[in-house]
């Protein structure tokens, strides 16, 4: 086990009773999570705590309206570009040094994003947090994975990183708003700068540095094309949800982006020492349990979008109500994560993804039911609420299935094509149901057919997920 055990006690007394099944965490293991998730909850934070004060920004800073929506292209750019890189790096170089690095770039970052004076400053900023987003998020689950052991507890550390990571998203909604109303915009980045202090104090006492006895190389080729695909993917993504599906250079980066990764499978099968393994990526789990934690993320972050759209343009709420709004469904996935731990020891997480995701199908469908008047308001708590525990239930089981039944040399790059596929999954979602919601001439009827789109794929995978994962 990589985290760092408490000394052997040298003590003549009884010894306290064995935990052979190994469901009890230690001091040291307790403290080691509460530094982890501390910090894993902050990153999440950030992903959604600018949506509400961009306006604002624009005006304090003088950006063009064209240019706001790069505040938030600018940090998934970086964060899913180079997450999977960064993943490989925690295991050649040490995972707790790249994420010490990691978490002191965010706080950096983040005082600089606080104090920025012009939109330049303020973008250089937000490309910095994605890179600190994409060191320190696999760093931090490898570290994660390594120092509990394959089973209930490593499950139960996972279902309370899930579930603080889909609270933090939450949370940072809400946090935008309060902050913007009642101090200022910048509070939005300084929030990070004491907790990232704090984490870097406790940390290098609390985790011990891993990495393998003998360094490979650093696939080189394999890290460019890996990461220029991902850049030219996301980028694509991102403009489809500007101009549609249609737009030229949307359509040329999607494509330079699926021939660099093609590029980068051919690669890696005359590589010495692959950034992946293609042994790991033939693993019937890490495969179907990353493509089941895609659906996940595309379906739920896209749903969060829709049911704004629903809320803001139908109901008429403002942002920081419609923000307060889904407080029920980060209640459901907090639910969700803690319960996920049990569900997982008692059936499996083959049986978590597919529950999780048909739960989760069935609160969507509901939401077709939505109308124009905010009698509907009870229908949408309700089924986000039901839909974030099925949501959180299929993630911590994709979380587990994805990095089972691999050695702990290869945790960095397990948890790296995970934190991958999450970040993927953001970016990916919103621009899909975009693309369904203007196919209708009524807003409210355009929002009805992306929901029937979004339980219909969380449905299908869910299904696909049971019946390729029976095997294993």
């Amino acid at each position: 086990m990589a985290a760092l055990d408490l000394p052997t006690s040298t003590s003549t007394s009884t010894p306290a009773p064995a935990d052979p099944a190994g469901t009890r965490m230690t001091g040291r293991m307790r403290l080691v999570l509460v530094v982890l998730l501390l910090a894993q909850f902050m990153l999440a934070v950030d992903f959604s705590i600018l949506n509400v004060a961009l306006p604002v920004i624009g005006e304090g800073l003088g950006f063009t309206l064209g240019g706001l929506q790069w505040i938030a292209t600018a940090f998934a750019l970086a964060a899913a570009g180079f997450t999977l890189l960064f993943g490989r790096v925690a295991d050649l170089v040490g995972r707790r040094r790249l994420f010490l690095g990691g978490m002191a770039l965010l706080g950096a970052s983040s005082l600089a994003g606080g104090l920025a004076t012009g939109p330049e400053v303020l973008m250089a900023a937000r490309v910095a947090q994605g890179l600190a987003t994409a060191a320190v998020t696999p760093a931090g689950l490898s570290l994660l994975t390594s120092s509990f052991p394959e089973g209930p507890l490593r499950a139960k550390a996972l279902g309370l990183n899930g579930a603080l990571m889909s609270a933090g998203f939450t949370t940072g909604a809400i946090l935008g708003g309060v902050l913007t109303d009642l101090l200022s915009w910048r509070w939005a980045f300084l929030v990070n700068v004491p907790v990232a202090l704090a984490v870097l104090l406790v940390a290098p006492a609390v985790l011990k540095e891993s990495r393998p006895a003998v360094r490979p190389r650093l696939d080189v080729p394999g890290a460019a094309t890996v990461t220029g695909g991902l850049l030219a993917l996301v980028y694509g993504l991102t403009l489809t949800g500007e101009h549609g599906w249609t737009h030229p250079t949307a359509l040329a980066s999607l494509a330079v982006g699926a021939a660099l990764l093609a590029a980068f499978v051919l690669v890696e099968r005359r590589a010495a020492s692959p950034l992946v393994p293609l042994h790991v990526l033939r693993r019937r789990t890490v495969v179907w349990g990353n493509l089941a934690g895609l659906v996940a993320f595309v379906t739920e972050t896209s749903l969060v979008f829709l049911m704004t759209l629903y809320l803001q343009d139908v109901l008429g709420f403002s942002p920081l109500a419609a923000g307060l709004s889904f407080g029920v469904l980060g209640a459901g996935t907090v639910l969700g994560g803690v319960a996920a731990s049990r569900f997982i020891a008692r059936h499996g997480a083959r049986a978590a993804l597919v529950s999780g995701g048909l739960l989760q199908a069935a609160a969507t469908l509901a939401l077709y039911g939505l109308g124009d008047d905010r009698g509907s308001l009870a229908l949408l708590l309700a089924a986000t609420f039901a839909g974030g525990v099925g949501n959180m239930l299929a993630i911590v089981g994709f979380m587990v299935t994805a990095t089972s039944g691999l050695p702990d040399s290869e945790q960095g790059m397990a948890t790296g094509l995970a934190t991958m596929t999450q970040q993927i999954g953001i970016t990916m979602g919103t621009p899909i149901m975009s693309a369904v919601v203007v196919t209708a001439p009524v807003l409210l009827d355009g929002i009805g057919r992306a929901v029937l789109v979004n339980a219909a794929v969380v449905a299908a995978g869910a299904v696909l997920s049971g019946l390729f994962l029976r095997r294993t």
